[in-house]
């Protein structure tokens, strides 16, 4: 995989295709994998790049001084976005939903459009059960290990306090054992994750920085799960009436990994979504 060095330290992506740029997110303890069984279904004529944020699945440690709160990884992915000159972007948002703030930070110069699947928004931070239990994790003395290590157990993995509320179908096994492996490996990474875990939180700060989404001049797809516990339904209503130019595609039968729950449909979507902007700029 190609290597971006930013100030913050390394950042790895996968990336296929040429054409308008297409940045694929994905959440904690994850990395671009998530995307797998969507990628491939997605239209010809993008540039689809998927970086390994560093929220404790990404294969790099960055620098023991990086700032790794909110706002310190919104400038890592508005860099990143810099560094390999992305223009007009469409930002595809899934499960963690700090870079919807990119628009309260003033730095969203280099995104024309989002694409929004079930992520923290609103004072949903950390996300329903299983974000408070990565919080309550991160928060013990090798709390992140025995996590990683319980992840990998699929009994234990298909628990509401881990991720049975996050996909409705089984998470497979060699899939989990990527997104564990660096923790496990590097002591670093679990420094990364813990870096940004143990970062200051404010809900009311949280509230305002999703509401600035009001500003967002582009178009949005807000692909939201009409199911689960985790992301509530109505988040993704909000979202679709608090953005100007948003519409709404609610999923049924998925959770929060929609893009592994129903994968043709998320792709279906994405794809209108992505070719219906061309032509409409064309």
């Amino acid at each position: 995989m190609p290597t971006v060095e930013l100030s913050a330290g390394p950042v790895q992506y996968a990336e296929r295709g040429e054409g308008p740029a297409v940045v694929l997110l994905h959440g904690l303890l994850m990395n671009h994998t998530v995307w797998n069984e969507v990628i491939g279904k997605l239209p010809a004529g993008f540039r689809y790049v998927l970086p390994d944020l560093p929220l404790g699945a990404h294969p790099e440690p960055l620098r023991a001084d990086a700032d790794l709160s909110m706002r310190g990884l919104n400038r890592l992915l508005a860099e990143f976005l810099t560094a390999l000159d992305l223009r007009d972007v469409t930002l595809v948002h899934s499960d963690w939903g700090g870079g919807l703030f990119l628009t309260a930070y003033g730095l969203d110069e280099r995104v024309g459009r989002l694409i929004v699947l079930p992520c923290e928004a609103f004072d949903n931070f950390p996300p329903g059960l299983p974000g408070k239990t990565a919080i309550v994790a991160c928060a013990l003395p090798g709390g992140v290990t025995l996590a990683l290590r319980q992840l990998r157990v699929s009994w234990l993995r298909a628990t509401p306090v881990m991720f049975g509320w996050m996909a409705r179908r089984p998470i497979d096994d060699d899939l989990v054992r990527g997104w564990t492996e660096p923790g496990l490996r590097d002591k670093r990474i679990r420094r990364d994750l813990l870096g940004y875990a143990r970062s200051p939180r404010s809900k009311a700060e949280y509230i305002a920085n999703t509401e600035a989404l009001r500003d967002f001049p582009g178009d949005a797809l807000i692909l939201w799960s009409s199911a689960g516990k985790v992301m509530p339904r109505e988040h993704g209503r909000r979202l679709a009436e608090l953005i100007p130019k948003a519409r709404l595609v609610e999923l049924d039968d998925a959770y929060v990994l929609s893009m592994l729950d129903r994968p043709d449909a998320v792709a279906e979507a994405m794809s209108a979504f992505l070719t219906g902007a061309v032509a409409e700029n064309g």
